[in-house]
């Protein structure tokens, strides 16, 4: 007789569980980014479109095959897909996100803990005063510290896990998520009286102009933004009760992604244009920008900064935290639903692999040699070896960068492009219709599904496509 399956006590769990998936460190740091260099307005109009009418659907697939199956990504695709075209090869698909979902917190757990190192940084500049912040690269260089900041995030990533669904993942993201929404809530409040407060707001929701770039820069984030591709979505839809709406706590999810991005731009921006002078960073590197040059105008410039520098690096803590969560969760399930293992053997098993492949990362950043200049095919500096590098990695080197280029560039693109071809083209329309609950009075799929099922058929596909398209030709979205 096969175990109870664990499942979130609410619906509200589940939506905060899964908008901690998707809220994580691109929410504070690549959305202000990119929006900043595609000119802010226009492109957030665009983003919000394409979210709407690409991310949104895409993720409603996700979970409906999770839910229906009851089972973590790759059984879950196995089951679905008995009998229909194709048959258990779509479980490939499954792989790819539970592989992805390795790769991802293999580096994210890296960069996850800098956020402690910044939170205890600012705890001393609060109580001695600001001694000119810390030299980056020979922060990151430090591969004794990285490798130990990366244990620790990842140990208390593992704790958590450890508890199960409702007793762990659901009791953790219902305290982060709230005091995450807190701490934005009062650094915005406390953004609106900068000199740049005005502007700033003027920047973000004025209408502009936006080019070619900027709609697959918009495109791009629509989709990485909301964990998919990873199996994240599938994976938390398994534990989903069947009295909860996909369809609701979808649009909560999103909303909340969007909101939470939209607010860390209004803090980045009011930054910006009250302090021009760090302008130049934003430009040249996001982690700078958030672990280096906002530290220096907490310190130097912004009123009471001293208090609200350790507070917004516990922000950027548990925003990581919410993320690693469900990276874990994805490559835990597996274990327990494949080998029958109990969740604690899973987790020391998937936690410990993870961290190794974590260590090669947090040496990979000038500590050692190795790491630093790995390259899949070689040094080649032309030829056939050379081609592949750059065709495959952009000719990166470097454990974390390969690791970070490989997930946001082939895993999670083409793990969603396969996703929307299955739940669109090869999963029965009604079956889909039936986990939504969108079938009309009449049992036959309604309206609302028929503009899902358009999207996931033609819309989401092109969408995706493209982005394959433009990372064969160069483009890198990591």
């Amino acid at each position: 007789m096969s175990k109870q399956r664990d499942q979130w006590s609410s619906s509200l769990g589940f939506i905060l569980a899964a908008a901690g998936s998707a809220v994580g460190l691109g929410n504070l740091w690549k959305f202000p980014y990119i929006t900043w260099e595609n000119h802010g307005g226009g492109f957030v109009l665009v983003y919000l479109v394409c979210i709407a009418v690409i991310g949104m659907p895409i993720m409603m697939a996700e979970i409906l095959i999770g839910r229906r199956a009851q089972a973590s990504p790759v059984p879950a695709l196995e089951k679905m897909s008995k009998g229909l075209p194709g048959g258990k090869w779509w479980s490939v698909v499954g792989w790819m996100g539970v592989i992805a979902g390795l790769v991802i917190l293999s580096f994210y757990a890296v960069v996850a803990g800098w956020s402690i190192s910044s939170f205890i940084n600012c705890i001393n500049w609060s109580l001695n005063g600001f001694d000119g912040g810390q030299d980056f690269g020979g922060f990151v260089g430090n591969g004794p510290l990285q490798v130990g900041l990366a244990f620790v995030f990842s140990t208390v990533t593992a704790f958590i896990v450890m508890g199960g669904i409702s007793g762990g993942i659901e009791k953790a993201t219902k305290v982060l998520m709230p005091v995450l929404l807190g701490i934005l809530v009062l650094l915005v409040l406390n953004s609106f009286t900068l000199d740049g407060a005005s502007q700033a707001l003027a920047f973000l929701f004025t209408p502009s102009a936006i080019n070619s770039h900027g709609l697959l820069e918009a495109l791009g984030h629509s989709f990485f933004t909301l964990s998919l591709g990873m199996g994240a979505m599938i994976t938390y839809g398994s534990y989903m009760g069947r009295h909860d709406s996909i369809v609701k706590s979808s649009i909560a999810i999103v909303l909340l992604d969007t909101l939470i991005a939209i607010m860390a731009c209004i803090i980045m921006f009011s930054i910006l244009f009250t302090f021009p002078q760090v302008r130049d960073s934003m430009g040249k590197s996001t982690a700078g920008m958030l672990f280096v040059t906002l530290p220096q105008m907490f310190y130097t410039g912004m009123p009471a900064g001293k208090i609200f520098a350790p507070i917004f690096y516990v922000l950027v803590g548990f925003a990581a935290l919410s993320s690693t969560i469900s990276l874990l969760e994805v490559v835990v399930s597996l274990l327990v639903d494949k080998l029958e293992w109990t969740r604690i053997k899973s987790t020391s098993v998937a936690a410990s692999t993870i961290f190794v492949f974590s260590t090669f990362c947090a040496l990979s950043n000038g500590a050692v040699d190795f790491f630093s200049g790995l390259k899949p095919f070689g040094q080649a500096t032309e030829g056939f070896l050379f081609k592949l590098n750059e065709t495959f990695f952009a000719n990166k080197a470097g454990f974390m960068n390969l690791f970070d280029h490989m997930a946001s560039n082939w895993f999670l693109p083409v793990g969603g492009m396969l996703i929307t071809l299955f739940v669109g083209w090869i999963l029965p329309s009604r079956i889909s219709a039936e986990e939504l609950d969108l079938l009309d009075e009449n049992g036959n799929p309604n309206k609302f599904f028929q503009v899902l099922l358009f999207s996931l058929r033609f819309l989401a596909p092109l969408a995706i496509g493209y982005i394959i398209m433009m990372v064969i030709l160069g483009r890198d979205f990591s």
